[in-house]
């Protein structure tokens, strides 16, 4: 993968974390959900945990001429 590839990827995971977080924070709100809160929040650190991984790939590769300005 490129280093370009990487930061999409970092990104991606990045919004769904976020996304799910939200999802998680809802559930923890209705008593009628907070059965899958930990299984939201899991997921929602497993995203977060890939988004850091490519990040930190992404800043280890070489800059290509796709990522200049």
């Amino acid at each position: 993968m490129t280093r370009q590839q990487h930061i999409d990827q970092a990104t991606t995971a990045a919004n769904r974390a976020a996304a799910l977080a939200e999802e998680t924070d809802k559930a923890a709100h209705h008593a009628d959900q907070r059965g899958i809160v930990p299984n939201l929040a899991a997921a929602s650190t497993a995203w977060a945990n890939a988004a850091q991984a490519h990040a930190a790939i992404a800043a280890l590769l070489p800059e290509t001429e796709e990522t200049r300005g």
